[in-house]
């Protein structure tokens, strides 16, 4: 009867985040608030679950990560310049408030330096999340900003590892046996099903050789989940492996945003320490947009990276826990931060559900620097001469752009934000470049020069809707045509002026139409009439 409330309440304050058009996520924090206040117990499992989800989700973003983006100056710089800054000025606040008669337990001035450093981590779980939503985990702010989030995870990791006074088994250095072991595993991934085995397969591989072969040997089991997947991040099932893991991945988060608040709603002074932490969120993002700006990018990627990193990390309550249990901070610290973090990840969605208009402002903020000083991904984009651009260069995109040359269009160019798929496509001889479709500055410069069709062909759902909401508003004239994954989509493309919308289960079921009309009726009888 229990897990049925769970469920109900779950439903119902994520159904009415919704309606209120604030991500769902919102709604299971609320929900958790208000069950851990209510007289029911505490489900155990409910944790249980959130932590596989956290352990799959770590996996999953393995499987998208390209080492190489971690040694890049705009990764590595921005983590260690904001991981600094950030706890300076969080121990700094942290000690004002003490000094003003916060009270909130004991703490140590170690312990207070200790939830500096937690403050100074973003939220790996919402981030990931906007970025799925959004299809932007290949865009180049959403490879800085998860570069930035795997290496302040490892500071993590490191900080609890040397607090707890836990230290690695001699074991450990048999975890390099992993790297070889990953080609086996490879192997055995070729030869999986595409259905339900596959995404067993991938639950396995982050929960037994990844979580519990690391933690069984002293390191921490979340770091286990993230290289192993990254050991197997160069297959090329990696990007179906972590579709398949999606639904399971999301289902599993419910519970770890459950799990937040089922403590309860805490005391008058976390409120208060809570509501100080807040208003520290702008200038977190000022932070990272400023770091970020400085290290050579756009306005537009700065401010999208300071946004989406905003939010405090699931981590900071791991870090101030492990201070708690080692009795450098009281047992109320870990409640206060819990309900920092729940604040911040309300505030995150909000402002990150359509920040179209808010990142345009910020932009405008910003200092402007010379084109050549920009960074080399950030330099303007060569469209002199392309009449037809297609956006998406999936499976789609890329028949579309095979058609289009086929038939006689020379100044076909596509367009994807995944680096290692224009990677790919250019070493195949396709002429694609990588931008945002979002970006508002590249719709301009399309309509600045002979650009006269686009095509909008990518594979998330909602992103070519997304794309339209505020096409309008730029200065492309010309003509706009959509693929969409089902009828509400095509509707709305419909309404908002596009020339022309396929629906893709539609063009296929068709298709398959007319090569059955074009077998005629002279096939082979397999069968009776009578189907004996």
């Amino acid at each position: 009867m229990i897990p049925a409330v769970y469920l109900l309440a779950v439903v119902v304050f994520g159904f009415t985040a919704t309606l209120l058009r604030l991500p769902p996520l919102v709604g299971f924090l609320a929900a958790g608030f208000v069950l851990g206040s209510s007289p029911l117990p505490n489900l155990g499992f409910v944790e249980v679950l959130g932590d596989l989800g956290v352990a799959v989700l770590l996996f999953t973003i393995g499987l998208k990560l390209d080492l190489r983006v971690l040694r890049r100056r705009e990764v590595a710089g921005t983590a260690l310049i904001v991981m600094v800054v950030l706890t300076v000025l969080g121990t700094a606040v942290v000690a004002a408030m003490l000094a003003a008669g916060l009270q909130l337990g004991a703490a140590t001035p170690t312990g207070v330096a200790a939830v500096g450093f937690a403050l100074s981590f973003s939220s790996t779980v919402v981030v990931v999340k906007l970025l799925e939503d959004r299809d932007d985990a290949g865009s180049l702010y959403g490879r800085i900003a998860i570069g930035v989030l795997v290496l302040q995870d490892i500071a993590a990791v490191a900080y609890m590892t040397a607090v707890s006074g836990r230290t690695p088994s001699p074991w450990a250095a048999a975890l390099v046996l992993l790297w070889p072991a990953s080609r086996l595993f490879g192997k055995v991934l070729d030869r999986i099903d595409h259905r339900e085995m596959r995404a067993l397969f991938g639950m396995s591989m982050a929960l037994l050789p990844g979580y519990l072969l690391f933690d069984l040997v002293g390191i921490d089991g979340d770091l286990g989940a993230l290289i192993m997947g990254a050991l197997l991040a160069s297959h090329p099932a990696a990007k179906e492996l972590s579709g398949a893991l999606f639904t399971i991945k999301e289902i599993l988060l419910v519970g770890f945003f459950l799990a937040i608040g089922l403590d309860g709603i805490p005391e008058t002074a976390s409120f208060a320490f809570a509501g100080v932490l807040l208003l520290l969120l702008p200038v977190r993002s000022l932070v990272y947009t400023m770091v970020v700006r400085t290290l050579g990018m756009r306005r537009r990627t700065s401010v999208l990276t300071g946004l989406a990193l905003t939010a405090y990390s699931e981590f900071a309550l791991i870090v101030v826990g492990t201070a708690s249990e080692h009795g450098l901070l009281g047992r109320e610290w870990p409640a206060a931060v819990s309900l920092a973090l729940a604040l911040s990840f309300v505030v995150s969605a909000t402002v990150n559900h359509k920040p179209v208009a808010l990142v345009q402002w910020m932009s405008a903020l910003l200092p402007h620097r010379p084109v050549a000083a920009l960074h080399p991904d950030e330099q303007p984009l060569p469209l002199d001469g392309v009449s037809t651009v297609v956006f998406g260069m999936g499976r789609a995109g890329r028949s579309t752009y095979t058609r289009l040359y086929a038939d006689g269009h020379s100044g076909v160019l596509g367009i994807d934000n995944d680096a290692t798929k224009v990677e790919e496509l250019t070493r195949q001889g396709f002429n694609v470049i990588e931008a945002d479709a979002t970006d508002r500055q590249f719709w301009e410069r399309l309509g600045a020069v002979q650009v006269s069709t686009v095509v909008l062909a990518m594979s998330s759902p909602g992103a070519n809707v997304h794309v339209l909401e505020w096409l309008d508003r730029t200065r492309f004239a010309g003509r706009v045509l959509a693929i969409a994954r089902y009828d509400d989509e095509a509707a709305t493309m419909r309404d908002a002026g596009v020339d022309v919308v396929i629906n893709l289960y539609e063009g296929a079921g068709e298709a398959l139409a007319r090569a059955a009309e074009s077998l005629g009726t002279d096939a082979p009888a397999s069968a009776d009439a009578d189907g004996s």
